[in-house]
């Protein structure tokens, strides 16, 4: 189902009602400079961060607007940085729902708070996967040639990783996968 909201508090007052019943909701988001009113990026995710709901697939729609899917957390899933920041104000501002409050608290408890990962635009090369690519050259030239969103999600993988068993078997498929790419 496609919503339309003009501001947040609409949003806010749908997830209200639908945050326990619904599996998930695109909402039509107004471009920046959009002539059109309607619901901000920043607006929508503080609704959803507030209800225990994420942010996800996003697709485009038309000149004024995109489309952006949000959904109920999964149990156990991941938290970003910036996503733990922005609901840390949330909570300051006294913004949050139960719903959003059970979500951060069992975050926290298990350690997926503190072990929130960094964005893209933050993300550096972790010294592990820094190691095995100057151990490896032909890695390394696969490595520089990926894309930015392709060198992110190498180092997504292994910051997401839950155990260090976990992020070196990850560190050796990509690195294995990384020698065998074409020149």
């Amino acid at each position: 189902m496609i919503l339309t909201f003009v501001d947040g508090a609409e949003w806010e007052s749908w997830l209200e009602h639908h945050h326990a019943t619904e599996s998930e909701a695109w909402l039509r988001i107004a471009k920046r400079r959009s002539p059109v009113p309607g619901i901000s990026i920043s607006a929508a995710l503080d609704g959803a961060l507030c209800f225990g709901w994420i942010d996800g697939q996003r697709r485009a729609n038309d000149a004024d607007s995109f489309l952006q899917r949000y959904s109920p957390r999964r149990p156990r899933s991941s938290w970003s940085k910036i996503n733990v920041t922005r609901f840390e104000i949330l909570e300051r501002e006294g913004r949050v729902r139960p719903a959003g409050a059970t979500e951060a608290a069992a975050a926290r408890a298990d350690g997926r708070w503190a072990a929130a990962y960094e964005s893209q635009r933050t993300a550096t090369v972790p010294d592990d996967l820094s190691a095995e690519l100057v151990a490896h050259p032909r890695a390394l030239v696969a490595f520089d040639r990926l894309d930015r969103t392709s060198r992110y999600a190498v180092i997504l993988d292994l910051l997401r990783a839950r155990t260090p068993q976990r992020r070196r078997a990850l560190l050796s498929r990509h690195i294995a996968r990384l020698e065998s790419a074409e020149e």
